[in-house]
C-alpha cells in the first residue's frame, strides 16, 4: 500500500513536470526549492521501501530453507535485472534529451542496492551506522566535480543537469535504512508469518500498483507523454 501510493504520487509529479516541460509553466519549478524537493521525497520513499522489501523476501527465502549461495544469486540476478532497466532509459534520454540525459537514476541505484545490500540483511543498528557512514562520505564527495559522467554513479556529480539523478552516495544509506526498518518491524516475533492477510477492499488499488510498481515506472511517462501530444497541449522543445 504504502509503494502504491508513491507510485501515484509518482505519477502526478511526472505528470506535472511534463506539463511544464510542454511550455504549460515553467520548468525550473521542478529544478531547485520546493518542487524539486518534492521528488527527492517521493524518490526516497521508493528507495527506503526497496531497502524495507528486501527483508521481507529475505525472511520468506529463509523460512522457505533457500540455501545462502542461491539467495545471493536471486538477488544478484534481481539487482541486473533492474539495472539493465535503468540502463535502457539512460540509451533512451541519450537518444531524445541527451543534454539531461539519465546517467544513474532510480533503477540504477535500486539495482545495484539489491546486490550491495545483501551482506547486510540480517543486520540492525550495524546498518544505522553505516547508513549515517554513506551520508557523511556523500558530503565529502559533493566537494569535488568533474565535467564527464563516469562518476556519477557514486555521487561526483558531472556538470550537468540531469532528470533523474541518484548516486549510490548518500541514498544507499537509505536502503540500509529501509533494511533496518524492516528487521525492526518484521523480525523475530514475526519470522513465522509467512502467509500475510490480504489487503482490506479499500486499499486493494493502492496494493495493486505497489506489487507492480516497476512496470508502471517503465510505461507510464510515454504514456503520459502520448496523451499530451494527442491532446495537443504542446510539443517537446
Amino acid at each position: 500500500m504504502l509503494r502504491g501510493i508513491a507510485v501515484v504520487a509518482m505519477v502526478l509529479y511526472h505528470f506535472s513536470y511534463d506539463l511544464a516541460y510542454f511550455g504549460l509553466f515553467g520548468v525550473g519549478f521542478f529544478r531547485s526549492g520546493f518542487g524539486l524537493e518534492t521528488g527527492r521525497a517521493i524518490g526516497t520513499s521508493f528507495i527506503f521501501l526497496a531497502g524495507l522489501s528486501l527483508t521481507l523476501s529475505y525472511r520468506r527465502a529463509v523460512a522457505h530453507r533457500s540455501s545462502r549461495r542461491n539467495l545471493f544469486w536471486k538477488y544478484f540476478g534481481r539487482g541486473l535485472r533492474i539495472f539493465s532497466y535503468g540502463m535502457l532509459i539512460t540509451f533512451v534520454t541519450w537518444i531524445f534529451v541527451p543534454k539531461e540525459m539519465i546517467v544513474f537514476g532510480v533503477l540504477h541505484l535500486i539495482g545495484i542496492s539489491i546486490i550491495l545490500a545483501y551482506p547486510f540483511l540480517e543486520l540492525r543498528l550495524l546498518n544505522v551506522a553505516l547508513s549515517i557512514g554513506c551520508i557523511a562520505f556523500s558530503l565529502y564527495l559533493r566537494t569535488f566535480g568533474a565535467d564527464h559522467p563516469w562518476l556519477a554513479w557514486l555521487g561526483i556529480r558531472p556538470d550537468f543537469f540531469m532528470l533523474d539523478y541518484w548516486p549510490i552516495f548518500p541514498w544507499f544509506g537509505v536502503v540500509l535504512l529501509g533494511v533496518f526498518a524492516g528487521n525492526v518491524l518484521y523480525g523475530e516475533r514475526r519470522k513465522r508469518a509467512t502467509h500475510p492477510a490480504p489487503p482490506l477492499p479499500a486499499i486493494r488499488p493502492l496494493a495493486f500498483l505497489g506489487r507492480h510498481s516497476l512496470p508502471v515506472y517503465l510505461v507510464h511517462q510515454p504514456i503520459l507523454l502520448a496523451i499530451l501530444i494527442l491532446l495537443g497541449a504542446g510539443r517537446i522543445p
